[in-house]
């Protein structure tokens, strides 16, 4: 049994690494610390745990490192550059959920923070050399011995599952590829700010940060590593009025000859081996995976305009977020990658 220390245990990620992590038969949650809610039973802020996980929230400050085996960072933006050092020099392995270690080195780091519009000096810039980048369908080998995982952001990892084979087999014969992406408002985490007020939210949807949002700067990162080409993305994301759940379309120059039937077995072999990438030939719905670990992809060709349009449907609170960070644990610890985390979506 491996014990789990959840960093920002009160949003809506360390609440989905409890619920995940109280149904792993090799993990049990050891502490819970948070900024918000100190001195609580995790409880009082879910009820929903009562009787399941009735731990006391801890201020970071107060960590108790013995017999920690592994740390969940559930938190925004440079935190986790500033509480990193103390695991990593205790040889304690961090799965940090923002954009802190998805870069293993200070200059994209710096990249990337200008991009998002934020301070450009990382905090700890000697760790980034040991960050590996949590996206399991690419990294398992350096996850297996990674001591920092910087787990990939929502967006991206529906657009990268999406665009994947189509990049790397040369399936795509385009050097931007337009996505769209639609997200619920889970996405915004637990203070989705005076915009997503039911009122404001309900029967309304947007587009915002149109080419400009930050998980468009991961995804170029590792699309470029696998193809021959520059691969540039055009991301419009947009938020909906749902609960959970991701679904991204993504648009490129089908390659000379290419038809859905070769595109599907393409993506097939691709993922071969992969548990939690499903490929379909029907229309994918936020519903056939709301609640699991999967991923569903859907390759098409439309002869008529010779365009390669390809579906992705993810929950972003679990692949997009918790379920992939435990995914990355499990790999880490030798486990099996669907302990803990095979279970079907949860209809209706």
């Amino acid at each position: 049994m491996k014990n789990a220390t959840i960093i920002g245990a009160t949003g809506f990620g360390g609440l989905g690494l409890i619920e995940i992590l109280l149904r792993h038969p090799e993990f049990k949650i050891k502490q819970l610390a948070a900024r918000k809610d100190v001195g609580k039973r995790v409880d009082e802020v879910f009820p929903h745990l009562k009787g399941f996980c009735e731990l006391i929230i801890e201020s970071p400050e107060a960590i108790d490192y013995s017999g920690m085996d592994i740390a969940f960072f559930s938190t925004p933006d440079r935190a986790g550059m500033t509480l990193i050092s103390e695991f990593f020099s205790r040889d304690i392995p961090v799965i940090d959920f923002s954009g802190d270690f998805r870069f293993n080195d200070a200059e994209t780091y710096s990249a990337y923070a200008r991009f998002k519009g934020m301070e450009d000096k990382h905090l700890a810039p000697e760790i980034l050399a040991h960050a590996v980048y949590g996206l399991p369908e690419v990294n398992a080998d350096r996850i297996k011995t990674a001591k920092v995982v910087g787990n990939p952001g929502c967006f991206a990892v529906s657009i990268m599952l999406g665009l994947l084979p189509a990049v790397e087999m040369g399936l795509a014969d385009s050097q931007t590829i337009i996505c769209d992406g639609k997200t619920g408002v889970s996405g915004a985490g637990k203070n989705p700010g005076e915009a997503n007020f039911y009122p404001q939210r309900y029967e309304n949807v947007n587009t915002y940060r149109e080419g400009k949002h930050q998980h468009i700067y991961e995804v170029e990162n590792v699309l470029k590593s696998k193809s021959k080409n520059k691969v540039r993305i055009m991301f419009v994301p947009q938020i909906v009025p749902l609960n959970r759940g991701i679904l991204t379309t993504m648009y490129a120059t089908a390659k000379a000859g290419l038809t859905t039937k070769k595109a599907f077995d393409a993506y097939k072999e691709y993922y071969e081996g992969k548990p939690f990438v499903v490929i379909t030939d029907k229309s994918p719905n936020t519903t056939d995976v709301r609640g699991s670990n999967r991923c569903e992809i859907r390759p098409m060709v439309d002869e008529r305009t010779g365009m390669l349009f390809i579906t992705s449907a993810i929950d972003n609170l679990v692949k997009g977020q918790s379920g992939n960070a435990v995914q990355n644990a499990n790999i880490i610890f030798g486990f099996d990658e669907r302990t803990g985390l095979d279970v079907p979506a949860f209809y209706p």
